[in-house]
């Protein structure tokens, strides 16, 4: 993906992760505010409920104003402009409250005439837990004779258990955004990581390409010469220093086909493949080298793939050269081909040293080499067997490995038909 692209997608992405959560965070602010009003509302209407009660038990006549002023979000004043006793107003404020749904702990007070002063009442807890007498401080409100205060000392969270859903959506969108931008700044870090990785290594490999190819035709040259060609050990000597840049060659030019590889897919010429013959041509030209290589091909009968010949050939070349490289002994090599669920499964099985179970997942990894004392004598990159995933994937082929009992390990491609 280009980087313009991938900038334009994450501006996109926090921009509207961002407005979700704002507009969340409104609508909690606007659905606390309708909460609050309906509380106040309900405690009103209970409290003007209560008035009526100690009227009607006192055969008194309701006043004309309203008796009951918000003083506070948390705090009102009720005047009765009558004497009343303060087990009434209790029950009847427990009753009202109860009867109108207001669960929250509260407490109230009376304005005493003898005193002056609003005398504590009780505190009033929902949850029926015994408490002590609090030192309340009720401010006493003037021009008034016969009143009661009450108090909501837990509305705000009493409000806010009512929105419990809200604000866990609230919660949750932040998470979410938390680990969006926390997602972002992981695959930039790995996008700039992988741009540095590659940049070095084409700059590398192109660095080493121009002396290599002097030391190739230079080589060449002091081959042909009859000095050389009379003298056994200089013969020998540039045959070496031929056939080891020949191999330094091949390996910067793998180097080079990956890492132009992971800018975009790789051509792809799919034809109809008989699998049989493809392997039995890998083996014979294996075998020129390792002589001693025994290989078994167990294939009931002939499998046909739809795949990319020259890949093929050398997935099949790279898994053979692996498991030789990877043997301590005599490699064998069994090659079991099967077809079950309409899928050819090709699986590759070795005598070879093995992997270590927590490493056997990294194998595919690009420049993963597994830490052993026989990976120090083996010459490579890491890059086969990534190469090896990367052309599976591309095909639509599924790859994995496994140990095998005794020795070894088994590498399968399973191939839908």
């Amino acid at each position: 993906m280009k980087t313009k692209n991938l900038n334009t997608i994450i501006v996109l992405g926090l921009i509207a992760t961002v407005g979700i959560l704002i507009a969340q965070l409104l609508w909690t602010r606007e659905a606390f505010t309708v909460e609050e009003q309906k509380f106040s509302q309900k405690t009103h209407v209970a409290l003007l409920e209560v008035v009526k009660k100690l009227y009607k038990s006192s055969n008194s006549e309701l006043p004309v104003n309203n008796p009951i002023q918000k003083v506070a979000n948390d705090y009102y004043i009720v005047n009765v402009e009558n004497d009343f006793q303060p087990d009434i107003l209790e029950y009847y404020l427990k009753s009202e409250f109860a009867k109108f749904n207001i669960n929250t702990d509260y407490e109230y007070a009376m304005y005493n005439c003898e005193s002056d002063e609003m005398v504590y009442g009780n505190y009033i807890s929902v949850s029926n837990k015994k408490s002590d007498k609090k030192d309340v401080y009720f401010p006493k409100h003037e021009n008034l004779v016969y009143y009661f205060a009450v108090r909501f000392p837990n509305e705000t969270s009493y409000l806010l258990s009512s929105l419990r859903f809200w604000l866990f959506l609230s919660f949750a969108l932040i998470v979410v955004m938390l680990i969006y931008v926390y997602s972002i700044y992981t695959i930039i870090q790995q996008k700039k990581y992988s741009e540095l990785q590659r940049d070095f290594i084409n700059n590398m490999t192109h660095e080493f390409k121009t002396p290599l190819s002097s030391i190739l035709l230079a080589s060449s040259y002091l081959n042909k010469q009859e000095s050389i060609q009379k003298d056994e050990k200089l013969e020998k000597y540039t045959e070496i220093i031929i056939n080891q840049s020949k191999k330094l060659n091949s390996h910067i030019e793998q180097i080079l086909n990956i890492a132009k590889s992971d800018n975009e897919p790789m051509k792809m010429k799919i034809t109809a493949i008989n699998v049989v013959p493809v392997i039995k041509d890998v083996i014979d030209n294996l075998q020129l080298k390792k002589p001693e290589l025994k290989v078994t091909i167990f294939a009931q009968k002939e499998f046909i793939v739809q795949a990319d010949e020259f890949h093929f050939t050398n997935i099949i070349y790279n898994l053979l050269d692996n498991s030789i490289k990877y043997c301590e002994e005599n490699p064998e090599i069994n090659i079991t081909i099967t077809e079950n669920n309409n899928q050819i499964q090709l699986d590759f099985s070795d005598n070879g040293i093995g992997v270590s179970n927590k490493n056997i997942n990294f194998i595919f990894d690009k420049f993963y080499r597994i830490p052993s004392t026989k990976s120090n004598e083996v010459n490579g990159f890491g890059l086969g067997l990534y190469y090896v995933k990367k052309i599976c994937t591309q095909h639509k082929w599924k790859i994995f490995a496994t140990n095998n009992n005794n020795k070894g390990i088994t590498v399968s491609i399973v191939i839908p038909k």
